[in-house]
């Protein structure tokens, strides 16, 4: 399996499953609509008679040995060698947990999944006690495992801040004892943010995620407050001095971006603008009924708001002004393992989400479904049968995965997406996937102007 799409002047050929990306002259490039998963030793007569036309003949015998020359060296039209590994999966350890520490948020965003922060169960902050036996859970079914991440996660985290540290002290105070090592991440809206919480987010939180979606305008139409106001002018100097006094440690400004601000590499440069250069922006794939969601008729003018944003980011970079925007990073030289490749997501096998009543679901994305409950860690139950599910949902359980050129990419794709809006986690989401594969094509095209 191949794609072939050209982009700023360059021809691109990406083979699926060898994980090969070619450049490719005019001639080669277009040989490839004549050829069909394989490369003859003799060009077919119906290639020769259409080249013949636009090329000379050493140019056609050029390019078909090098066609050729790529075929027999496993990387064109190369044979997928990795389904036979997608049913020994199963039993993995839990590496990782997201703790809802707050189902409770201080802003009202229109967009909001968490259905405004209590994700329909009613406002409530996560007890000490849940979190306490949330880090025991983790490190049960860890088994091995020696690094172990936890993600707090709300509503809005700092609403239970006190709790959020109680349970840094708890596994810290443990973790040599079972030969652990944690690492842990925040998200917050920033408006609780004060400089004593700053220094110890920045002490003891390996990544933090920091959500503001973009200029003023665009952030306080939907990211508001309980009363309706904007939290631009109030978040923004506090997401700056976090940042500034950061040092060598992960973050990331995490935006959204809606039919309302298609025009969103303005705001990515705004981030810039306001010192933050680890960046990611978000689409809002909702209900197509909602008026600032993404629907099919806006990804022309997205693809092509992504075509401008890879050029800003060539530009910049060549000026040495680069910033990191993480919706374009693909690694062409290694890539990442197998079970990466064939099970991106790890949700409901290696990763979990506990709520503050301690329920245990696949994700944050699927708190509030009680038909994807696994368990509660207050009781001990925990269903296996539905670990291994998800441990066997991949590229090759999905039927519009497996034939897909950029399933080695996405892996998949999101599993809470395709159950909410396709209701089923082996239906691939087609607008997001969509979406997924021009990101795809222009990060590769980054690289390809990079290269020069």
């Amino acid at each position: 399996m191949i794609h072939k799409y050209s982009l700023n002047g360059y021809r691109f050929v990406l083979d699926t499953n060898s994980g090969a990306v070619h450049l490719f002259e005019a001639a080669p490039y277009e040989m490839l609509d004549y050829l069909d998963d394989s490369v003859p030793d003799c060009p077919p007569d119906k290639l020769i008679a259409e080249m013949k036309g636009k090329y000379d003949e050493n140019t056609i015998q050029e390019a078909y040995e090098e066609l050729k020359e790529l075929y027999h060296e496993g990387l064109l039209f190369s044979a997928d060698e990795y389904e036979q590994f997608a049913g020994m999966m199963k039993n993995a350890p839990i590496k990782s947990m997201c703790l809802n520490i707050a189902h409770d948020c201080n802003l009202r965003c229109e967009y909001c999944f968490a259905a405004k922060g209590d994700f329909g169960r009613g406002r409530m902050l996560m007890p000490f006690e849940v979190g306490k036996k949330a880090i025991d859970f983790l490190i049960e079914n860890s088994k091995g495992r020696h690094n172990l991440e936890v993600d707090f996660f709300g509503g809005e985290p700092l609403m239970n801040f006190d709790v959020v540290k109680q349970v840094v002290d708890y596994a810290r105070s443990i973790e040599k004892q079972h030969n652990k090592n944690f690492r842990f991440t925040i998200t917050t809206n920033g408006l609780l943010l004060s400089d004593d919480k700053i220094d110890y987010i920045n002490r003891e939180m390996s990544n933090c995620v920091l959500s503001l979606d973009g200029r003023k305008s665009v952030n306080d139409r939907l990211r508001v407050r309980v009363d309706g106001s904007g939290c631009y002018d109030t978040v923004v100097p506090k997401f700056q001095k976090l940042v500034a006094t950061r040092g060598d440690k992960d973050y990331y400004v995490r935006g959204t971006f809606t039919k309302h601000n298609l025009d969103f590499t303005n705001d990515i440069l705004h981030y810039v603008d306001l010192g933050f250069d680890q960046i990611s922006m978000e689409p809002v794939v909702s209900d197509p009924k909602l008026d600032y969601s993404i629907d099919e008729g806006d990804l022309p003018r997205v693809f092509e708001e992504y075509e401008h944003l890879a050029n800003v980011i060539i530009e910049r970079k060549k000026q040495g002004k680069g910033f990191n925007f993480f919706h374009f990073n693909v690694d062409l030289q290694q890539g990442p393992c197998a079970i990466k490749r064939l099970r991106g997501c790890s949700c409901g096998n290696e990763y979990v989400c506990v709520t503050p009543e301690g329920d245990i679901f696949p994700c944050h994305q699927f708190v509030g479904d009680d038909s994807w409950k696994m368990g509660n860690i207050l009781d001990g139950s925990f269903d296996m049968e539905k670990k291994n599910e998800f441990a066997l949902t991949n590229i090759y359980s999905k039927p519009d995965c497996k034939n897909c050129w950029a399933k080695f990419y996405c892996s998949g794709g999101c599993n809470a997406n395709n159950w909410q809006y396709e209701k089923d986690v082996h239906k691939a989401h087609e607008i997001s996937c969509k979406l997924e594969k021009k990101r795809v094509e222009c990060a590769i095209m980054i690289q390809a102007a990079l290269a020069e």
